[in-house]
């Protein structure tokens, strides 16, 4: 039967005979030392990279919650103190990016882009949205960048430095943030500060979604001269801007028409009700 046949056909290549073929390969062969560099090398970009993703991952989560802190800024009597605070904070962030530059020294920023891209522009979301509350202006990604450039400020690394006498000038790291990941975070940014416009009219400040409507309205005429020639995120970005836009205009509207029928502590629910209405006209979730 075909068992038989199977037995016999293993019978054909006893065990010693084959352990002698396997025993024949030479493993130090230069096609195999080859492979073996090409696997560390793999697997070393690959922990890399895997190890951007985590400190990514942690940028944006407190990118994220300094934001929700810079939110209370409008409602709140201590402003000063959310301010300070929310910088505490964002120095924390830079040392996450600290620890994202160090990783990429001597390496290609751009082959591990993926991985920090979605941290970065959190991060810009977050500056830009302070630098805002405290000037009313955008900030640039020339100031950006200025606040990524870091210096070892450890006192055992600057001692041995200068007792070895061989390094005096202190190493530096430094982290460029790409003009996409800019216009990316300034994107995200509309939507804080559509939601800014409806804290401070709840709060009683009439004031401020005027100033955010002409501020939202630049942006968006920035958006506009990049149209489709610019990169696929940033022309999907223009659609959320977009709406955000028509949001604040639309509570400049009803304060301008109705804002001396409606009650102050009423204009809140009324904007939230006629935001809804939008995202339901436009087919938003």
């Amino acid at each position: 039967g075909s068992g038989g046949f199977r037995k016999r056909k293993h019978d054909n290549f006893p065990h010693g005979q084959r352990r002698e073929e396997k025993e024949n390969v030479n493993p130090p062969s230069a096609l195999m030392t080859s492979f073996k560099s090409f696997q560390l090398e793999l697997d070393t970009r690959h922990d890399k990279y895997e190890r951007l993703v985590k400190l990514s991952r942690d940028i944006t989560i407190e990118s994220k919650r300094t934001i929700f802190l810079l939110h209370r800024f409008t409602s709140a009597s201590n402003g000063e103190e959310i301010l300070s605070e929310s910088e505490v904070k964002l120095g924390a962030v830079r040392q996450k990016i600290k620890q994202v530059a160090q990783e990429l020294i001597g390496e290609d920023m751009y082959q591990f882009h993926r991985a920090i891209s979605p941290g970065l522009q959190e991060y810009v979301e977050a500056v830009s949205f302070q630098y805002f509350i405290k000037t009313r202006s955008l900030i640039s990604v020339e100031e950006i960048n200025k606040q990524l450039i870091f210096t070892a400020e450890d006192r055992e690394e600057t001692t041995n430095m200068t007792s070895n006498s061989h390094d005096e000038q202190p190493q530096t790291w430094s982290l460029k943030v790409t003009p996409v990941d800019y216009l990316l975070g300034v994107a995200d940014l509309t939507g804080e500060l559509m939601r800014l416009c409806i804290s401070s009219v709840g709060n009683g400040d009439i004031d401020t979604p005027f100033e955010l409507s002409q501020f939202l309205r630049q942006i968006y005429d920035g958006f506009t001269f990049i149209g489709n020639t610019g990169p696929y995120e940033v022309s999907k970005k223009l659609y959320t801007l977009k709406q955000s836009l028509a949001k604040v205009e639309n509570a400049c509207y009803t304060l301008k028409v109705r804002g001396s029928e409606i009650p102050k502590h009423m204009l809140a629910d009324v904007f939230s009700t006629k935001t809804e209405l939008i995202d339901q006209e436009e087919g938003l979730p």
